[in-house]
């Protein structure tokens, strides 16, 4: 994980907690199971919707994009400002706005995966059960 990442937890204090996750290249940052940022080569994205457009517009902070056949593409995440790194009261501000956004997306909350310990142990006695049918039969 970067370092920039990990100051994250920092700059979100006043949010409450955050989780991070690698994923597509960057980082997923999520509060309470659904995703309020991106970080793409340590730039801060935050989730936006057309509800909270205006406050990225009014400081011309442009979205996230990628590449799609030849075409950029936006994403529904936006630059963060930079003064979020300064005040902790404006990233509780941003990141609820990020937060917010999220919700109304509608996408249902991450479910968190069970531990790898348990899915597995899980497996095993899902194949013992199948195998002790098959065997008294």
């Amino acid at each position: 994980m970067s370092e920039f990442v990990d100051s994250l937890h920092e700059v979100f204090e006043r949010l409450g907690r955050i989780r991070t996750r690698r994923m597509f290249g960057g980082h997923g940052i999520w509060h309470e199971d659904r995703m309020i940022a991106l970080v793409v080569n340590d730039t801060l994205y935050l989730k936006a919707d057309s509800e909270s457009a205006p406050h990225f517009d009014a400081l011309d902070l442009p979205p996230s994009t990628y590449e799609r056949q030849g075409q950029s593409m936006p994403m529904s995440y936006r630059l963060a400002p930079a003064d979020l790194f300064e005040d902790r009261h404006e990233a509780a501000l941003w990141g609820r706005r990020a937060y917010e956004a999220a919700l109304r997306s509608g996408q249902p909350p991450k479910q968190k995966k069970p531990p790898a310990k348990k899915a597995a142990v899980k497996k095993a006695a899902v194949k013992k059960k199948t195998t002790t049918k098959a065997a008294s039969r």
